[in-house]
């Protein structure tokens, strides 16, 4: 639920969120999504300061900053890819939590989203 309430927040934000996974079964308290032309290590930078941790890679390529090797095996393009998140929830994760996180992650794309008409084709 808590996980679904973050993407849908996000998507209310900017609608062009691509949601990896979106129509599969998958982990119920991670996302993996892109917000093309906003950067993933400016998300990454800007929720730190703001006091979340997310990540740009897969927790098994931490502290490494390139292209996620699994979304360019999906065939993401490297735009999209470059733009991804991932977002974990622990067991402890609250709804005002949630809420903080969009409220801040919104400021964060106002503040930084730079979208060129080729990226949102």
């Amino acid at each position: 639920k808590m996980r679904n309430s973050i993407e849908n927040g996000l998507l209310e934000i900017d609608p062009l969120i691509k949601i990896f996974g979106q129509d599969r079964e998958r982990l119920p308290n991670t996302s993996k999504l892109a917000s093309p032309g906003l950067n993933s290590e400016t998300q990454v930078m800007g929720m730190d300061l703001a006091g979340f941790a997310i990540s740009a890679g897969s927790a098994c390529a931490a502290g490494r900053v390139e292209t996620p090797y699994v979304l360019t095996a999906m065939g993401v393009e490297d735009y999209l890819a470059n733009s991804a998140i991932r977002i974990s929830l622990g067991w402890t994760t609250t709804e005002k939590e949630i809420d903080d996180f969009v409220q801040q992650w919104s400021k964060l794309f106002v503040r930084n989203r730079n979208r060129t008409s080729d990226e949102m084709r």
